[in-house]
């Protein structure tokens, strides 16, 4: 089977993880087959259309690892992978569905044109308020479909089964506006139909616009694409999948963290598993697994949570020289520059502590930021939680008296010195702990406490300990 798909996004803003499951699918379907994948860009709304998204959206897919075999910047067969160079095209396919009776001059606005003006008047409205479009397209008028009034369209959905949809619900739409630009449905058909696309898999959202898609391959001349619709995308409170969920852009997540793979195995899932209940797997086993027909109609669930944990996943299987390349960008924005060699050092000591307790890598700044200050502010959250409890005081001049009497401060000592006060004050590791913990890191979220307290060495560790007991003076 000759398997030729594309990916149309629209540089109108930033790859929209729904996008990227779709190229993710697209792009999976045609590496299962030994297809072709395309990329193009669909910027028809010159308006809107701007550079920094495209640089987005195809920096995106490449960091997504979705490489492409025919499209912008990659070149191909078909010379320009880009619509606003192929108006022209656009422009002759819609003269040639006019003179075959596909399709006609609409010159309705200029007869619209009088009875706006004249409705705006007795509004008391300045005209240009109804017919500002109009004016502009009096002059020659759009060019429509002429849909046939009583054939019903009918095709097989890969994932859907069979779609058929009446004849009255496809209006006469327009393919070509009055000032020469195609509309979505032409220029995305005649690109399709040129380019050899035998698949279109993209977004149930789109399922109504595939019969007037058909439509315009037939009057041209050509067999429609197989259509396959992936499931919508949802929110975990049931609800279409948008910004009140928190941001929808795939940016976002590389920016915040979260590891390639890691990404590419949860955007996989949204729709599609491999089965045997396997939600974590490779690239390369997702490309032998997957096809269309596995594809779910369901809705399927995008949950920021359960992408955090996938990632947390990936970061403990990481070997630990790679976790700590990965996180040097990271603490170097925490730092507000690159680390030295000590602070880099300092970092490789308790790296493997803090990839244990790590789910994106945003989150190692703060779990590390301890380590480099020598002017520690204490969270009041913090501070109100665990040393305002009775005990405290003595809690910190003991766990000072022993620490200083440490010959070796590795972190088996600290650790056999804090349990030695805790059994001295006879009390918990809870009581005890956590109110050195604030003293000597800021907050009751750390990496573990003697590794912690090893690493920032006996000076700053007594130091802190000693500057929280003064606040109790």
């Amino acid at each position: 089977m000759t398997v030729r798909v594309r990916i149309a996004p629209s540089p109108t803003g930033f790859l929209h993880v729904g996008t990227a499951r779709s190229a993710l699918f697209n792009w999976l379907f045609a590496r299962h087959h030994g297809g072709t994948f395309i990329v193009r860009i669909d910027d028809t709304d010159t308006e809107r259309s701007e550079a920094r998204f495209e640089e987005d959206i195809l920096g995106s897919l490449r960091w997504l690892g979705l490489d492409w075999d025919e499209g912008v910047e990659v070149g191909g067969p078909h010379g320009t992978y880009r619509q606003s160079d192929r108006f022209e095209r656009y422009r002759q396919v819609a003269q040639s569905l006019v003179e075959s009776g596909a399709a006609y001059y609409d010159d309705r606005p200029a007869e619209l044109l009088e009875e706006l003006r004249t409705k705006a008047q007795k509004e008391g409205r300045h005209p240009g308020f109804y017919i500002r479009r109009l004016e502009e397209e009096a002059d020659s008028g759009v060019i429509r479909m002429a849909v046939p009034a009583d054939e019903a369209i009918e095709f097989h959905d890969v994932v859907r089964d069979d779609m058929r949809f009446e004849a009255d619900s496809v209006d006469d739409f327009v393919i070509l506006r009055s000032d020469g630009t195609p509309t979505y449905h032409l220029a995305s058909t005649v690109d399709d139909v040129d380019y050899g696309i035998t698949h279109v898999v993209r977004g149930e959202d789109l399922l109504s616009s595939t019969p007037k898609h058909i439509l315009l391959a037939r009057a041209m001349g050509a067999d429609p694409a197989v259509y396959a619709h992936l499931p919508l995308l949802f929110g975990p409170d049931g609800k279409k999948l948008s910004k009140r969920h928190g941001d929808t852009s795939l940016r976002h997540y590389i920016d915040a963290g979260y590891l390639r793979d890691a990404i590419f195995n949860a955007l996989a899932l949204l729709g599609w598993s491999p089965g045997e209940d396997r939600t974590i797997f490779t690239v390369d086993e997702a490309i032998g697994a997957f096809d269309l027909d596995k594809v779910s109609k369901n809705p399927a669930i995008f949950d920021e949570d359960k992408l955090q944990w996938m990632n947390g996943e990936y970061l403990r299987a990481m070997p630990p020289a790679v976790f700590i390349e990965q996180a040097m960008p990271f603490l170097a924005a925490g730092l507000g520059h690159p680390p030295d060699e000590g602070q880099r050092a300092t970092f490789e000591r308790i790296a493997p502590l803090v990839q244990e307790r790590t789910k994106v890598l945003t989150e190692v700044p703060s779990q590390v930021a301890f380590l480099y200050t020598d002017d520690l502010a204490i969270e009041e959250e913090s501070w109100e939680k665990v040393m305002t409890a009775d005990g405290v005081g003595a809690v910190l001049d003991v766990a000072a008296e022993k620490l200083d009497a440490l010959e070796a401060f590795d972190h088996e000592s600290v650790e056999q010195a804090l349990r030695s006060m805790l059994e001295q004050l006879q009390i918990g590791a809870r009581k005890g702990l956590q109110p050195v913990r604030v003293a000597v890191t800021g907050s009751t979220v750390s990496p573990p406490l003697f590794e912690s307290i090893a690493v920032l060495g006996p000076d700053r560790t007594l130091e802190r300990i000693r500057s929280a007991r003064r606040r109790f003076d």
